[in-house]
């Protein structure tokens, strides 16, 4: 039988570095009275030992933990990881970490996560969309911390918001395609409404359709979100088959653009002489596909480092009322729809 060995502790470290263990406490806080030379000191022996400073006493007597709560619908999505890698950039200077909660597009998870991360005290919360279960709105609005909405622009929000429209963005796109002279013209993906960004993005095409007195008729479930690549191509099968006229298709996300396109390939189907395919998100696939996909980037990264900068602001003082930062996306043509 192997026995554990005893982690090192602050005890431990003082008397390499010859202080005392009220002296290695305070060189590990961001804020030290220690000189930078006895500082360097415990360092060294904190890392000759293998000793992590535990933050959780100090979090208790300060009450502040140091660490901002996530909440992102899913983790394989690159625009929701490159709102965290600028969320993460802008809240590092000020030695803030990240708490991630994963949703998987369920609002009563994201009301579990929500009560979970309330119970440790952050700094701030992030949370994606504008849309939640009635209690997760009243746990919020009672936290008495920075809440931040994004990826949406919320009707009533809860507290600071830096998003878009997903209807409005969704809505320029169709308005392009009208512009070049296309009527026929469907939508992939975007009917369960447990992802409500992709319900906006429909909701914004039937809109658009019917401004421009077209029937917004040729609308193709794609699945459960996240809406892969597989399931992209299976819609567009569908599509070619109910709608063989289609001129275009709006795809909710880029991925499946992507499988809408190979499906478009494995039929024979010339894209674009025969079919343009437009995207969502501005995926690095898109810009390297075959023909590359004209897609609507979100600035998934502004989105993340504008929410630092704001938690921040209001943390010291700088920002005292509910602020909206909306972002606004920028339509990309590429060769698919030209």
């Amino acid at each position: 039988m192997i026995t554990p060995r005893k982690a090192p502790t602050m005890a431990d470290v003082a008397r390499l570095a010859g202080v005392s263990p009220m002296t290695v406490s305070r060189a590990f806080k961001a804020q030290s009275s220690v000189s930078e030379t006895t500082r360097e000191a415990i360092l060294k022996a904190a890392d000759q030992l293998g000793y992590v400073f535990d933050s959780t006493a100090a979090s208790l007597r300060s009450q502040k933990t140091d660490f901002v709560a996530v909440t992102i619908p899913s983790i394989n999505n690159a625009n929701f990881a490159e709102t965290l890698r600028g969320l993460a950039e802008g809240l590092k200077a000020r030695g803030l970490q990240i708490l991630l909660g994963y949703t998987d597009y369920d609002m009563a998870e994201e009301e579990r996560l929500i009560e979970q991360f309330l119970r440790r005290r952050p700094e701030a919360m992030v949370v994606t969309g504008g849309k939640h279960t009635d209690r997760a709105r009243k746990l919020l609005q009672n936290a008495a911390i920075p809440v931040i909405e994004t990826w949406d622009l919320p009707k009533d929000p809860i507290g600071h918001v830096v998003g878009f429209s997903n209807a409005r963005a969704v809505e320029s796109m169709v308005d392009h395609l009208v512009t070049e002279g296309l009527s026929r013209i469907a939508f992939i993906g975007g009917e369960n409404n447990t992802d409500t960004r992709g319900a906006s993005r429909r909701a914004g095409f039937i809109a658009a359709m019917q401004r421009h007195g077209l029937a917004p008729t040729r609308l193709i479930a794609a699945g459960t979100p996240p809406i892969s690549m597989r399931e992209g191509a299976e819609a567009m099968a569908r599509l070619l088959e109910t709608f063989p006229d289609t001129q275009a298709v709006i795809c909710v996300s880029d991925l499946s653009a992507f499988g809408a396109l190979t499906e478009c390939q494995r039929r024979r189907v010339d894209v674009p002489k025969d079919l343009w395919i437009t995207g969502f998100g501005d995926y690095e696939i898109s810009e390297i596909s075959v023909p590359s996909l004209s897609t609507i980037n979100p600035f998934p990264h502004d989105i993340g480092a504008r929410s630092a900068k704001l938690i921040l602001e209001v943390l010291d003082g700088i920002c005292t009322a509910p602020t909206t930062l909306e972002i606004t996306p920028e339509l990309l043509i590429r060769q698919s729809s030209q």
